[in-house]
């Protein structure tokens, strides 16, 4: 009898840029559960078309789990966490998943002069641009959200609350442009960023990047 197909599909675009994509798809990956993955180029004469054809606001990432639908990056998150709570997506004590929400609410919403100026191009090794100050302010508050975070929860392992969680998700993008950019990072900063580009999930996105055939040009 044939293997039955996965419940779970993500869609998603190129590794190699989607820094929306990767968070998800990383918190699906912490879950262990088998999943179907769709990835759709970017920028490309039929993109919408294809992300139309599953996600109703038109933008990855997208998952279906059976008959429920999901999109938007930390949507997606909430939603494994509560489906699957054996991968404990969030911290265990109250006072550190307030934080962790705290931080990754930020991130999804703030540091709009990173995002603008450093995008995510896993392949890449770039010089840093010229530090605005909105730039400066924005890598000086994740440096210290990372130091924090380390600093109050980080002791049962080497991410941001010591096993890997929704926030870690959430941030790793932002590990990535520190590697393209060469953001120099604290000695805590920078043994966490080599932590979440050691963990197996980001180092198996990080080589489907290098290969993939679409470049994008910024």
């Amino acid at each position: 009898m044939p293997d039955k197909s996965p419940e779970i599909t993500i869609v998603i675009g190129n590794k190699n840029y989607s820094s929306w994509s990767l968070r998800p798809w990383l918190a699906l990956k912490q879950t262990g559960v088998a999943f179907e993955e769709v990835v759709i180029p970017l920028r490309a004469t039929d993109t919408t078309a294809e992300i139309r054809a599953y996600s109703p606001s038109g933008k990855v990432p997208f998952l279906r789990h059976g008959t429920v639908e999901v999109w938007e990056s930390l949507a997606i998150c909430e939603y494994l966490a509560e489906a699957f709570p054996a991968a404990k997506l969030w911290p265990g004590p109250r006072e550190a998943r307030a934080l962790a929400r705290s931080v990754s609410s930020e991130m999804h919403a703030g540091f709009a002069a990173l995002r603008n100026a450093l995008p995510m191009d896993m392949r890449a090794r770039k010089p840093m641009p010229a530090l605005t100050p909105e730039l400066e302010a924005n890598i000086a508050r994740l440096t210290r959200i990372w130091n924090d975070c380390r600093a109050r929860h980080g002791a049962g392992g080497p991410f941001l609350f010591g096993a890997f969680t929704i926030a870690d998700a959430m941030f790793a993008p932002v590990v990535s442009r520190c590697r393209t950019y060469g953001i120099a990072l604290d000695a805590v900063c920078r043994g966490y960023a080599e932590a979440i580009l050691a963990w197996p999930a980001m180092a198996e996105w990080d080589a489907a990047a290098k290969v993939e055939p679409w470049t994008i040009q910024y």
